[in-house]
């Protein structure tokens, strides 16, 4: 049976926190297997050594639907603690909200993506642990979208924002526990830094295989089918085109007024797409880009998800609606996630040369050549840090 890091955690804590005054960096997805959320359990446990909160973008409680709508610093209202935001005024944890604390306990759902921003205000606070003196635990949980299969291009420094602030492919592979450890050590971030990881847990295991129950860790990932398509379909979010927020299926659903089916599904036979079924419909959102309007688009189905490349995928049919449809189609202008010069694409591609590359029709199977050599040094890299062994072979899927 799998068991996560805050079931580990309150089976058996380290020795060396006895005493310790505790944080807890979560959001409402970081439950046990029973449903009952982290901070109830550390405060049965650990009663008033548990002094405070902190939670990550969209708010504690996933209320916050889009980018840039922040949350302030409030009181929980069932532990009765401060609950500090670090998705508000600031992004980053001060000397006063650690003061609370001598231990910060850090476990949250992580979904596989590099733009999913938790992972960089975990970052943020082990560059706080590090400067304050404190330190940190990370509560290990399952990666949904698997541990091995890594695809994508290495984010550049010229790209970097709070949805990509170290080089990372667009799906990393990694456990978030797993992440930490490599931050920490590769980019010199100086925490004392310690890790429960899970028991139970194989690379190849998607959500759906883990047994656990699924609690959405954002408004707009509801389930792990939606976490499995979405490091291809976030790129979405940085043009006009409709990622199906303001629908049931948010990023599952793709579309805009001005598509057709045809003529995309057409172009699209030039590339090999594994794993997946895009079945044509019409679809009305609610909110959101072309809210009330009915756009043409499908749905990403995954049929086999060993196979499937969700950035592949999504960068092909980006690559087709720029060329069907130049006068229609176009880029979200600034700001995005606090950046307000630079293009919100590029942030989102973390590589301007993939952006140039698509726009200047060169076939994407050259583009994904142009980006091997650094996804191979990643690949080597991020094996120093895994938790839990590789089972088989690299798999073909790491494109």
């Amino acid at each position: 049976m799998l068991t996560i890091g805050l079931e580990n955690f309150l089976a058996a804590s380290p020795s060396d926190l006895t005493g310790k005054r505790l944080g807890l960096l979560s959001n409402q997805a970081s439950t046990d297997r029973n449903l009952v959320h982290a901070r109830v359990l550390l405060q049965q446990r650990y009663g008033s050594r548990l002094t405070c909160l902190f939670s990550p973008q969209h708010g504690f409680f996933c209320e916050k639907q889009d980018n840039m709508i922040e949350s302030g610093h409030e009181i929980d209202r069932l532990t009765g603690l401060p609950l500090f935001s670090l998705y508000g005024e600031s992004r980053r944890p001060s000397e006063a909200m650690f003061d609370h604390l001598d231990v910060l306990l850090i476990d949250l759902v992580d979904v596989g993506t590099r733009v999913y921003t938790f992972l960089y205000t975990m970052a943020y606070c082990l560059e706080a642990a590090a400067e304050f003196g404190k330190k940190v635990v990370v509560l290990d949980r399952p990666n949904p979208v698997g541990g091995i299969a890594v695809e994508g291009n290495m984010l550049l420094q010229d790209c970097t924002s709070f949805v990509g602030l170290y080089p990372l492919p667009m799906r990393h592979g990694l456990t978030f526990a797993e992440l930490a450890l490599m931050l920490n050590q590769e980019f010199g971030l100086g925490a004392d830094l310690q890790v429960v990881p899970m028991q139970g847990w194989k690379r190849s295991m998607l959500f759906r295989d883990t047994g656990f129950p699924w609690v959405f860790p954002s408004p707009n990932m509801p389930t792990p089918e939606t976490a499995l398509v979405y490091p291809g379909q976030v790129i979405w979010e940085g043009t006009n085109i409709s990622e199906g927020r303001g629908t049931t299926l948010p990023f599952e659903l793709v579309g805009a007024p001005f598509w057709e089916h045809e003529p995309i599904l057409k172009a699209l036979e030039q590339t090999e797409l594994p794993g997946c079924f895009l079945r044509p419909l019409v679809f009305e959102p609610t909110s959101g880009k072309w809210a009330g309007q009915a756009c043409v688009g499908f749905q990403l189905h995954v049929t086999d998800a060993a196979t499937f490349l969700s950035y592949r995928t999504s960068l092909a049919l980006l690559q087709v609606v720029m060329q069907l449809y130049p006068g229609d189609f176009s880029y979200k202008e600034p700001p995005y996630e606090y950046e307000y010069e630079r293009l919100p694409m590029d942030l989102i591609l973390g590589d301007q040369k993939v952006r140039r590359g698509l726009e200047d029709g060169v076939p994407l199977m050259e583009i994904e050549a142009g980006w091997q050599k650094g996804l191979q040094e990643f690949k080597s890299v991020r094996r120093k840090y895994f938790l839990y062994p590789e089972e088989s072979p690299a798999s073909k899927s790491e494109l």
